[in-house]
């Protein structure tokens, strides 16, 4: 091969054409590495030119090495650039079976709170109930003292409250809903209100600081206990079955009078007695009564005209009845396991 500079460094614009062409003329996806074998391999174009630096003249050493370490630097970067835009391209798919079956997908699931909930809200409307909704930071009047519950009473103790203020509460359950809708509208009412509730309950099995009730109202010329008692069990038939039977027990609630708490036969032994009931077989649901006249002041109703029932029911409560959970921490510690079988 000559040593004159000027012939070596012209061949050497050459092999850079020859590059250039065959880069810019061709997609193959394994192009980056014939180039980089071809150019730059050990026999490569380039190669024999570096064996000519001790055959060149000193003068003209160096500038044969700037040339030759210059293109070598441009190949590798071009090939470089090549080789990135190239992994960067979607792949091209030369072939699609459109008969083969599709792959599944994996979708959430309501929680079970909320499938419980929706079940609920489902029988009252089948029953001509409304769903109404409030606030779920209330105020005091709302939350107390239109519910018949004036200040230092001690009923006020057993709800635990969480003041945000003087008169400011997280509500403690969902009455004052039904406070809010009579003030809206005259008789006849029948309406329910789920939502969450917040109370300083110490976590455990059963008990929770923040839960789900659904409180019921039936205002109208006429409204008995009698109603309400068929009411609940017809709820209880619709949710659980036909063999559900309930029972009331007297009890005391500021805003209705009389009061009762209400059970349902327990779900699992039919009322034989067993752990989920503890023997009884009787399942404590919740309370209801008629609405007390005092309430019917606060919202401006004739109580001499109007009588109506309230009722109200945990959801999860019914929730561990209905799938027989026994920990009602498994509601709210987001375990896939558990959460997968509803």
């Amino acid at each position: 091969m000559t040593t004159d500079i000027k012939e070596i460094i012209s061949k050497l614009e050459t092999i850079k054409k020859n590059f250039d062409n065959e880069l810019s003329q061709t997609s193959e996806n394994n192009l980056s590495e014939k180039l980089k074998i071809k150019y730059l391999g050990r026999k490569g174009e380039l190669s024999s030119f570096f064996a000519l630096m001790g055959k060149v003249s000193a003068q003209e050493r160096p500038k044969l090495g700037q040339e030759l370490n210059k293109l070598k630097i441009y190949f590798q970067g071009q090939i470089d650039k090549f080789t990135d835009a190239s992994e960067s391209k979607p792949k091209r798919i030369d072939f699609f079976d459109t008969s083969l079956p599709g792959l599944p997908v994996k979708i959430g699931t309501k929680h079970p709170l909320y499938q419980v909930l929706d079940e609920i809200k489902d029988i009252f409307i089948s029953f001509g109930f409304t769903i109404e909704t409030g606030p779920e930071l209330e105020t005091d009047y709302y939350n107390f003292e239109a519910l018949n519950i004036p200040k230092y009473h001690p009923s006020r103790d057993l709800q635990d409250t969480f003041y945000i203020s003087d008169d400011l509460v997280m509500r403690t359950h969902t009455s004052p809903v039904q406070i809010r809708t009579m003030e809206s509208m005259e008789p006849p009412i029948r309406m329910i209100a789920p939502g969450k509730c917040y109370r300083k309950d110490a976590l455990d099995a059963t008990h929770s600081p923040i839960f789900h009730q659904v409180e019921g109202l039936c205002v109208d010329v006429g409204v008995t206990f009698a109603d309400l008692k068929g009411l609940i069990e017809a709820f209880a038939k619709r949710l659980f079955g036909e063999d559900v039977k309930i029972r009331f027990r007297p009890s005391f609630f500021p805003f209705t009078e009389p009061s009762a708490e209400y059970d349902f036969s327990c779900v699992k032994c039919g009322g034989k007695g067993c752990n989920i009931c503890k023997g009884t077989g009787w399942l404590e649901i919740s309370g209801a009564g008629m609405v007390d006249p005092a309430v019917f002041n606060y919202v401006g109703y004739d109580s001499s005209k109007y009588t109506g029932y309230a009722f109200g029911m945990g959801v999860e409560r019914i929730a561990m009845l209905k799938y027989q959970i026994p920990d009602i921490r498994h509601f709210y510690e987001n375990d896939i396991r558990f959460l997968t079988q509803f």
